[in-house]
């Protein structure tokens, strides 16, 4: 009976049209990336996983220019015990960048992405805890790296 269940939704939901999101083509033939920092060489990993541009070596062969404006991490108090204790912390991931070409044409304007994350915190634990920020702001730079590429190709690109 299970069984005819599962098999009935997955009838109805391929039925509906739904689909998975896929990774979507850069609407870029050739891009640019400056900076040689860890979310960069993410970024250039997974442009060249989609296989549709090419990174250039200079700006000059490229089609586009990735700039980045800012990048910042930032830890901040959200609560404390009765104690005077922090309790939580709030990590937030800011990302600024744009897209451009050597003619001046913005393909994305300016543009940060701040991503948070709340973290308990615990005086007893705070090896752990400190490797638990740490994870988190892998998750945030994996996550911030997708925000970028879905947002670069959602870019327009005319003339």
């Amino acid at each position: 009976m299970r069984a005819l269940i599962a098999i009935l939704i997955a009838l109805l939901l391929t039925a509906c049209g739904f689909q998975l999101r896929g990774a979507q083509p850069l609407p870029f033939s050739s891009l640019y990336i400056a900076e040689n920092w860890e979310l960069g060489a993410a970024l250039k990993r997974n442009i060249r996983a989609l296989g549709s541009t090419q990174l250039a070596q200079t700006p000059q062969e490229a089609q586009a220019v990735f700039t980045t404006i800012g990048e910042a991490r930032e830890k901040i108090i959200l609560s404390l015990s009765a104690t005077g204790r922090v309790r939580e912390f709030q990590l937030r991931y800011r990302f600024a960048y744009r897209v451009h070409d050597l003619k001046g044409r913005e393909f994305v304007p300016p543009t940060e992405i701040i991503l948070v994350r709340d973290i308990s915190f615990s005086d007893e634990r705070v090896l752990a805890k400190e490797q638990e920020e740490v994870l988190l702001y892998r998750d945030m730079q994996n996550d911030m790296v997708q925000q970028v590429l879905r947002r670069l190709a959602a870019a327009k690109i005319e003339g």
